[in-house]
């Protein structure tokens, strides 16, 4: 069956599949970009030793860490409204990451908000520890998700799911996995950067630089196992070769980042780790498009942006929503950012 010829209007050009596979990326590319850099400061948290310093380090991310999350949610029921199986397979399939997931989400909400309503050191102590294997995990997670989304898991005709409950656990999940760790902990090593001073800037301005250096090791080992063993992903770079500007500029993105920290600029160098993780996303897109969810049983049972879509009405009525609700969640994130701005002063409302 054509499920292409059912969607017949369109909007710039495009169909509304393809509009809502467009606008579900560009939320979740949000959700990367914000939620990924209090990911990468939490994991980074026990290397900071000094008490005051980890609060200073925790109330970076006190202000905004919450309003950051809620782009995840967004992106869940955007995926939920516009591809209903696509969200049904996913998550019967990968279950078990999930729900650590979940978890993670949980204790790393209580971490940070329980560590301060007690003075005892192990106390804070312990929801530090808390707080950053949480945020390491989360990133960990994030990325095997995206890694076997990116590889394909076992699907039937019907679209169920028929693989065992650890074929999430595989090279490629746990490589995307390390690199999506790394990166967080790049992105989050340079808003740090950003929002300390003295002492505690200059450790964490030696982390960014570790941080660059496993980011960079990872990334070229992804790229030489994606170019070696999953050639669904590149055909369309081949196919059109206007595409291959896509990676040349995340190149030259990935090389933007050392090139600005030496010189001590770090704004610069967090917007450039923002294209980053914006570019490998965009990357990510093209290589599945029009695949959702690709079968490794057989490539005839893949869910894509036309047979698992919402109807069009639906799609339709979606689009119109999106449009008034994205920017004012954009509104909400620009006041929260532009009134929690500048390095972080401890006050007695700090965490």
């Amino acid at each position: 069956m054509d499920y292409q010829a059912i969607y017949t209007q369109t909007l710039f050009g495009l169909d509304y599949p393809t509009l809502w596979f467009l606008v579900i990326g560009g939320v979740f590319t949000g959700y990367a970009i914000l939620d990924g850099f209090d990911l990468g400061a939490g994991a980074l948290h026990l290397f900071i030793r000094n008490q005051d310093h980890r609060r200073i380090a925790l109330n970076a991310v006190g202000p905004v860490w919450d309003g950051n999350e809620v782009w995840l949610v967004i992106g869940g029921g955007a995926l939920f409204a516009g591809f209903p199986n696509v969200y049904a397979s996913l998550f019967s399939g990968l279950y078990i990451p999930f729900m650590l997931f979940l978890a993670m989400l949980i204790f790393r909400a209580v971490s940070i908000e329980f560590r301060s309503k007690e003075k005892m050191l192990w106390w804070r102590k312990m929801w530090d520890t808390t707080y950053a294997i949480s945020s390491a995990t989360l990133a960990l997670a994030l990325g095997a998700v995206m890694g076997n989304v990116l590889q394909g898991i076992p699907l039937n005709a019907a679209g169920d799911y028929v693989g065992t409950g650890w074929d999430f656990i595989n090279p490629y999940a746990l490589i995307v996995g390390a690199t999506t760790l790394a990166l967080f902990m790049m992105h989050g090593a340079l808003y740090l950067a950003l929002k300390t001073e003295g002492d505690l800037n200059e450790f964490v301005g030696l982390w960014v630089k570790r941080a660059i250096i496993a980011f960079i090791l990872f990334f070229l080992m992804t790229s030489g196992y994606t170019l070696l063993f999953m050639d669904h992903l590149v055909v369309r770079l081949k196919a059109y070769p206007i595409f291959l500007l896509l990676p040349l500029i995340a190149l030259l993105s990935i090389a933007n980042i050392p090139r600005l920290t030496v010189k001590g600029n770090y704004t610069m160098a967090f917007v450039f780790s923002s294209i980053t993780v914006s570019l490998l996303f965009v990357l990510s897109a093209v290589g599945l498009y029009p695949e959702l969810l690709r079968s490794t049983v057989d490539s005839a049972y893949s869910l894509d942006v036309y047979n698992s879509a919402a109807s069009e009405k639906t799609l339709g009525i979606m689009l119109l929503m999106a449009s008034v609700g994205a920017p004012l969640v954009g509104l909400y994130t620009f006041i929260v950012y532009r009134s929690f701005r500048g390095t972080v002063k401890l006050d007695e409302h700090s965490y």
